[in-house]
């Protein structure tokens, strides 16, 4: 049976984060759904000018719909402590109890950059961050007692052999725009299978899934590895293949919508239906076999609480 938004369920009364929701992402349109389903979504994010921009947006497009804003940076670490603390004062407005994370937030191909805390860029935004993230949050995910949270890899996860182990603050070898990325979705899935081990292990009532998009119309190509063609017609032309190729950034928000409201194990992976899982309807899909690697889902883990300075569950 094809799975679509009509399958979500009425969401009433539970309250979801969504990381990166800028207008026109996949984000945007997981919170567009969620809210669409009586959820109430609190949008994160680290413009204030976006956030606006997609608060108004999503209630332009759900009247009634339940909304909030935090500021959050997740290349910054303190700036995701702070924000997770408005995050739990923002759920409490809505409703008092937070019942899905959606680490949706991220960057691709990016030129080679450090953080303020000395990691690079690709990394922190898209593992350490919501790996930060995700623990700051846990015990208010579990006091709901139904939590949820669901990470959105890649399916260039698959171009990468392995997790990346080296201590982060220090650079080796030359860099590799695509390397760093297609890691750091390897690490988006080695996160979940340890946090769902984690998590049952513990006994906590929290579940942990992934889910990734295809290959979506939206502006994180554009922001990445386009932005080496600059802004003239190189750039337009790109933009403009990657396009025509790609299916709609509504459609590659199914499969987030489903891992984040299914009835689905802890440890399941979302994808497009379609061949190569490119586009299609969602369905559960197969991580590469370096994904599905315990030991490095444990070595991973442990490097993250060292550079977070977060030990969970």
């Amino acid at each position: 049976m094809t799975w679509g938004i009509s399958d979500l369920p009425d969401l009433g009364g539970r309250t979801a984060v969504v990381t990166g929701p800028s207008v026109g992402g996949i984000g945007w349109y997981v919170a567009r759904g969620l809210a669409s389903h009586r959820a109430g979504v609190i949008l994160a994010g680290r413009s204030w000018a976006r956030l606006d921009e997609a608060e108004k947006a999503l209630r332009d497009a759900v009247p009634d719909a339940r909304t909030d804003k935090v500021m959050l940076d997740l290349a910054d670490l303190q700036s995701v402590r702070a924000g997770a603390e408005a995050i739990g004062d923002a759920a409490y407005e809505l409703g008092g109890q937070l019942h899905l994370l959606v680490n949706n937030a991220g960057v691709m191909a990016t030129p080679q950059k450090r953080t303020v805390d000395g990691l690079d860029l690709q990394l922190a935004t898209n593992h350490f961050g919501p790996f930060l993230l995700t623990g700051l949050l846990l015990e208010s995910l579990a006091e709901s007692g139904s939590g949820r949270v669901v990470t959105v890899s890649s399916l260039m996860h698959r171009f990468a052999r392995t997790a990346p182990l080296r201590y982060p603050t220090v650079a080796v070898g030359r860099y590799s725009a695509w390397g760093a990325y297609c890691q750091s979705k390897l690490a988006n899935l080695l996160f979940v299978a340890e946090l769902d081990r984690r998590l049952r292990a513990a006994g906590l009532p929290v579940s942990a899934v992934a889910a990734h998009p295809g290959y979506a119309d939206t502006r994180l190509v554009a922001n990445g590895p386009l932005t080496r063609w600059g802004v003239g017609r190189a750039a337009t032309i790109g933009q403009a293949v990657s396009s025509a190729v790609a299916q709609s950034p509504e459609s590659g928000a199914l499969p987030v919508l489903m891992a984040a409201t299914a009835d689905l194990p802890g440890g399941t992976y979302v994808g497009p239906g379609g061949p190569f899982e490119v586009s299609g309807p969602p369905r559960v899909v197969r991580p590469s076999r370096p994904a599905r690697d315990p030991d490095a889902a444990r070595a991973l883990w442990e490097l993250s609480e060292q550079t977070t300075g977060i030990a969970y569950p």
